[in-house]
């Protein structure tokens, strides 16, 4: 049977995420093939607002 977190784990385990993120987020824009890293989800330079996020923390290191 999982454990599950108590709310102010959760709350520190979603903190933990977010600082994560901070300066971190890849992005990977649909239309002009442009990457870059940004801290929030953002749309690219070229307009468009079909861009793939992913979270640095996820990638390996390497």
């Amino acid at each position: 049977m999982a454990e599950h977190f108590s709310p102010e784990e959760l709350e520190r385990w979603q903190f933990g995420l977010r600082q994560a993120n901070l300066h971190n987020i890849f992005c990977h824009c649909r239309d002009c093939d442009r990457e870059w890293v940004a801290s929030s989800e953002v749309p690219c330079e070229c307009g468009s607002r079909r861009v793939e996020y992913i979270p640095c923390w996820q990638f390996p290191d390497g």
